[in-house]
């Protein structure tokens, strides 16, 4: 993987090939952060990266000058690889090990972007309580987005608080807002 743009623009990062994730596309990723910046300041918000996998998109937030970034991992080995990436390149970026939906569970305080990149293969019902947890728990900002990122043959359009949808590839992005005030 490569890092796209900002400080660390060009850098590439090889994870381990034992670890289990399929990380988002340079294509995929160039095109969500073409779109973030015509909606942030990206050294003037906070990111929440969940199933962050090798990190891919935490450390691209964090080489654009983000300076509030948590990324969430089931997996121990993934967890290892961020906080070791990001200890190396100087990134503030806190990697926890926790089930993403037991985090979500207890989760306090709130974000400008939300990030959600479960396993493909997920059943429905589980993608739709990523929204629901965050929405309920009032985890994202009021100006913020949550995008959900997961195959192009699997639907969220249907979930309360989605916005609008973008697909690159195999790859779509599914965007959740708060209603805009009339």
């Amino acid at each position: 993987m490569r890092i796209i743009s900002g400080q660390f623009k060009g850098r590439k990062i090889v994870a381990p090939k034992k670890l289990p994730v399929r990380p988002t596309t340079d294509m995929a990723k160039e095109s969500l952060f073409n779109i973030l910046n015509n909606y942030y300041y990206f050294d003037e918000i906070s990111v929440l990266d969940l199933f962050s996998g090798t990190g891919n998109i935490s450390y691209e937030f964090a080489s654009r000058g983000t300076e509030n970034i948590t990324a969430i991992d089931g997996d121990f080995g993934c967890v290892r690889f961020i906080k070791q990436t990001a200890e190396q390149f100087k990134m503030p970026i806190d990697a926890i090990k926790a089930d993403v939906f037991k985090y979500l569970e207890n989760a306090r305080g709130q974000y400008t972007v939300i990030f959600a990149d479960p396993p493909y293969n997920l059943p429905i019902e589980e993608f739709s309580k990523i929204p629901t947890y965050i929405f309920e728990k009032d985890l994202l900002e009021k100006e913020g987005l949550l995008i959900v990122e997961h195959s192009k043959h699997t639907s969220l359009d249907h979930i309360d608080n989605f916005s609008f949808k973008k697909s690159y590839g195999g790859n779509t992005f599914s965007f959740f807002e708060w209603p805009k005030a009339e």
